[in-house]
């Protein structure tokens, strides 16, 4: 079984004069030398290096105290999250499945060699506690792949321990600098061995500038891809908030398609839509019952305890938990799916040679700006129907179709902003705030029916149900304010659209 841990850590060019004195450091009172280890390490990639790309590493390491499969997630300039699990000839299935939107069908292969003689001081204080860990590591690093190559370099790295003070890093190296000592150029040991036994060095091909319109939205759909994909591990993981972040990045990514649908042929671009609104369906059930909860939850904190009748704060998380671990288990399986692996390539194949139509070579300040003007009709349409709408499920029923034209129109006014400026960015920013308010309307709908699914169940087992009926009409009232105070938030929300 994998597990993670935080990794915060500098690395530092190195001559042959080695560890400067750190003595002199603020809060250290020791430096103890705990000796010469020899470590071991091949790193795995794809042949095209979409792990390193990322800024990814995963490798099988020999030697130290901490043998076994590394894989190493990026968090920060000089902080990773390191997932480890226990040594093994293949790599491990924990670890593949958490690359697996990055790697698909293509192969791992064992791409670089990394030996290091590393020599280690421990930084402690008075008490003799461990404050970082300094050493100074000689690597030599050989290719595996292509025609191989060989490089050797010496660097410094400063790992803080456990639970330590980042702060205390920055004191260290400004005894490393006045010593002359720089920071490494390197993100990485692995970066580094790649770049210095390559055929011929080569740098990633940055996109260009966008310009015409298809530009500005391929532009924006990279980024949602980029995002996904990204989010993959973190949501197998059970990062908080990765589900959401995956969500929300699929429906940015199926409204561009969806809003600038002329700029593309759409016997490509619809499939893929169609695909996306699967995923983000497939995403939503977990992170709905988890959001409800939180409502119900604090709602019924609120409440007085002489208003509290009954075990409604167990049935309440009972219900929370009851769909949690098999949500999870399903959105598990849909990211091994062929049918989410398959999206995945579609998007990587519409980004690499896109089939644009003619009208996506046209100015962004024309075509875009159509295209957001028309979704702005589409949500007033919506919106003002609903206003229109007397109380009761019909209305609510339209407030929930004009939340769902509003978050579209606001992902469509995000894509637009780097195109159209200030008007867009405007737009997207109200947009943001009417969907919030119908947003709490919809929460409020959800809330009272599963209010009244946990009554009934309440009921059944003989239990008293007069704390349901409190929180419901509490339901009630935040849903009336919000349809008392939306013809006002609509009428200076059309007041600021100007696209």
């Amino acid at each position: 079984m994998a597990d993670t841990k935080r990794e915060i850590e500098r690395k530092y060019e190195s001559d042959e004069s080695g560890l400067p004195d750190l003595t002199g450091v603020a809060g250290v009172a020791g430096v103890l030398d705990k000796g010469v280890v020899e470590l071991d390490a091949t790193y795995y990639d794809t042949l095209d290096e979409r792990l390193a790309a990322s800024r990814l590493t995963l490798r099988r390491r020999t030697g130290g105290s901490d043998a076994g499969w590394h894989l190493k997630f990026p968090v920060g300039p000089g902080v990773r999250d390191e997932i480890r699990a226990p040594l093994s000839d293949t790599v491990p299935d924990d670890l593949m499945a958490l690359v697996r939107s990055r790697v698909r069908d293509a192969e791992l292969l064992p791409v670089v060699r990394l030996r290091s003689v590393r020599d280690v001081r421990h930084l402690v204080d008075a008490d003799g506690r461990l404050l970082a860990e300094a050493s100074v590591d000689a690597v030599t690093a050989e290719r595996l792949t292509g025609s191989g190559g060989l490089a050797q370099w010496t660097e410094i790295e400063v790992e803080l321990a456990d639970d330590g003070d980042p702060a205390f890093l920055d004191k260290v190296e400004k005894r490393l600098r006045k010593a002359g000592v720089r920071p490494s150029t390197s993100p990485s040991k692995v970066a580094r061995a790649l770049a210095e036994t390559a055929p011929q060095k080569k740098g990633r091909q940055r996109p260009a500038e966008p310009v015409t319109a298809g530009d500005h939205v391929l532009a924006y759909l990279r980024a949602q891809r980029d995002a996904i994909v990204e989010a993959d591990p973190a949501v197998r993981r059970d990062v908080e908030d990765s589900v959401h972040r995956m969500r929300v990045a699929t429906r940015r990514a199926r409204s561009a398609l969806r809003a600038h649908r002329k700029l593309f042929d759409r016997a490509v671009t619809d499939p893929i839509g169609d695909d996306l609104k699967w995923l983000a369906g497939e995403l939503g059930a977990d992170r709905d019952r988890e959001v409800l909860a939180e409502r119900l939850t604090a709602a019924l904190d609120e409440l007085p305890d002489t208003l509290v009748r009954g075990p409604v704060g167990d049935r309440v998380h009972a219900w929370a938990e009851g769909g949690r671990g098999g949500s999870r288990s399903h959105v598990i399986g849909v990211l091994d799916s062929e049918r989410y692996l398959a999206l995945l390539d579609t998007l990587d194949a519409l980004l690499a040679d896109p089939p644009l139509r003619k009208r996506a070579g046209k100015k962004p300040s024309k075509v875009i700006s159509k295209a957001v003007r028309k979704e702005l009709r589409r949500v007033s349409r919506l919106v003002e129907q609903a206003i229109d709408t007397p109380p009761g499920h019909d209305r609510d029923t339209a407030l929930h179709e004009a939340r769902k034209k509003a978050k579209s129109t606001r992902y469509t006014a995000e894509a637009a902003t780097p195109a159209l400026g200030s008007p867009a960015a405007t737009l997207a920013k109200s947009m943001k705030s009417l969907t919030k308010l119908l947003g709490e309307h919809q929460d409020s709908v959800m809330a009272r029916q599963t209010l009244r699914e946990l009554s009934a169940v309440a009921h059944a087992a003989g239990e008293d149900t007069f704390t349901y009926g409190v929180l419901y009409g509490r339901e009630e009232q935040r849903a009336a304010a919000v349809e008392a105070e939306l013809p006002e938030t609509w009428k200076k929300t059309r007041s600021r659209a100007s696209v």
